[in-house]
């Protein structure tokens, strides 16, 4: 069956009329009654990205001691500006009242993505505190926050830490729920969960787009949101060294991946969305594939040997899903054993500093 779709090589990609290879083909059929809903997936997984639970949210005072920097970038960036103009936006108004909405800062199929929201611990209300901040990337921070700055004594500091104690402590945050730069993948997936649209509603009934189809780890990452203090010196926020662009590539080839296959698992129709999200699934199936063999990595090997053979398909969800869950363990695992020197060839294909957003 042919449809619009993208073809791509890692350099770039273009839309055409093509058939999407048998391995990873898309079947839409109209009539189709199961609903399969949101719930299907986004947030069963251990390493699935989730909206940051407002009960357990503490808001960005609570990171400001020791990020001070990270948040005064953080306050120039779209990220922190959608808390005052997003509701005022006529298309989110309009799109809001398609689906009858009334509070886009207040109700969760908009705060899911836009907003941060905190629970008052003695009425039990929730409410919105700010756009997407700290806890929407790195997960709610009321679990893990002691064990994040606990650094081995009153005396110890994060530059006098020792390095045993510094990776104990990091994977005990990741433990306890953070979502620690120190794996790219954990982040990636956090990026992608908002930019990758997982509501077939919200885009068929509400108009809204199906995701940031433009939208690449590294790009995106680097320019205008970028707070690599700690990983300099703690003043100058630097960019990230190569190596870790080039992890920061593949991670956020198998972020998109996972986010796409969870958004087509959720699609019930042959509509705007179930064929954009599939199209997109494809898309990230084939980049990941081509990275996968530019490079001697088993583990990116047997990540796109999970992606062949799936049915890009209505009624598909529990496959779909599954493949999804094993890509989110697959791009953990790689991040954690990557140091980024065997992904090298990779390079022609990072996005140059021109480029980052």
């Amino acid at each position: 069956m042919p449809f619009q779709t993208t073809r791509c090589s890692l350099a770039r990609c273009s839309t055409v009329p093509v058939a999407i290879a048998p391995a990873f083909r898309l079947f839409v059929f109209l009539g189709t009654s199961c609903v399969w809903g949101v719930a299907c997936g986004w947030a069963e997984h251990p390493r699935v990205a989730a909206p940051a639970d407002p009960h357990e949210v503490l808001g960005t005072q609570a990171c400001v001691k020791c990020h001070a920097s990270e948040l005064e970038v953080w306050r120039k960036t779209p990220h922190a500006e959608t808390f005052e103009t997003l509701h005022r936006r006529p298309e989110a108004r309009e799109i809001a009242e398609r689906l009858g909405i009334r509070s886009i800062k207040y109700e969760g199929r908009c705060v899911a993505c836009h907003y941060t929201q905190q629970a008052d611990p003695s009425t039990g209300s929730i409410t919105a505190i700010a756009g997407v901040s700290c806890e929407s990337c790195h997960g709610a921070a009321k679990s893990w926050l002691d064990a994040h700055h606990d650094y081995g004594g009153p005396q110890i500091t994060r530059q006098t830490e020792s390095p045993s104690h510094r990776q104990a402590r990091i994977d005990q945050s990741v433990a306890l729920g953070m979502r620690n730069p120190d794996n790219v993948f954990l982040v990636a997936q956090s990026c992608y969960r908002c930019h990758t649209v997982g509501d077939e509603e919200l885009v068929n009934v509400g108009g809204h787009h199906s995701g940031s189809l433009d939208f690449e780890f590294v790009a995106w990452s680097q320019g205008m949101v970028r707070h690599n203090f700690v990983r300099s010196d703690g003043k100058a926020n630097r960019a990230s060294p190569l190596p870790r662009l080039r992890v920061m590539f593949v991670a956020g080839l198998l972020a998109d991946l996972e986010s796409s296959l969870r958004a087509v698992a959720t699609a019930t129709e042959k509509a705007t969305y179930g064929v954009t999200v599939a199209k997109r699934a494809a898309r990230a199936a084939a980049r990941l594939q081509s990275a996968a063999a530019k490079v001697d990595v088993p583990l990116l090997d047997t990540a796109t040997e999970v992606s062949q053979g799936i049915a890009l398909r209505l009624g598909n969800g529990s496959e779909l899903t599954a493949a999804a869950d094993r890509l989110s363990e697959l791009g953990y695992q790689f991040a954690e054993q990557s140091d980024g020197s065997e992904l090298a060839p990779l390079d022609p294909y990072l996005p140059s500093p021109d480029s980052w957003k």
